[in-house]
């Protein structure tokens, strides 16, 4: 299937100068055009999406790049892109056990203003928050400290 810069735009809610700029950069290797105009197929769309995964990653454009440059070597390269994938799932477990323990502190804090709200005090609460505290809740307080 062929797809316009626009719908391409739309798909992944980018601009069309930031699609334009992937192309001049050399992150669209096999984009084809018919009288000048870029004629996106599916294994562009497979790139783009690629493109936004890996910039969700932290990554830059000129790392993207580098990957991009593995792919047109062909299979020699397959070690070296296993191995920035690796590197990469890496990050972002790490990053994902950080934002758990974020997600755990904000649970517990939506827990800890929902009481005050039922008790009509922060005071209240923090008196007797020893007996209040579900076990289920302390675990996620516990889990955002360690």
């Amino acid at each position: 299937m062929k797809y316009s810069i626009g719908q391409i735009s739309e798909k992944f809610n980018l601009t069309i100068s930031q699609i334009r700029y992937y192309d001049k950069e050399g992150l669209l290797p096999n984009l084809k055009r018919v009288n000048g105009v870029r004629k996106f197929d599916d294994n562009d769309v497979e790139t783009i999406f690629l493109i936004e995964c890996l910039k969700k990653c932290g990554l830059q454009i000129k790392e993207i790049k580098q990957f991009i440059e593995w792919t047109k070597q062909g299979d020699n390269t397959i070690d070296l892109r296993l191995e920035f994938f690796n590197k990469q799932k890496q990050k972002v477990e790490k990053e994902m056990q950080e934002l758990n323990k974020v997600l755990d502190m904000v649970k517990y804090k939506c827990w800890y203003y929902q009481k005050a709200k039922e008790l009509n005090s922060i005071n209240k609460l923090e008196e007797n928050k020893k007996d209040l505290t579900p076990s289920s809740i302390q675990k996620l307080y516990d889990k955002a400290h360690s």
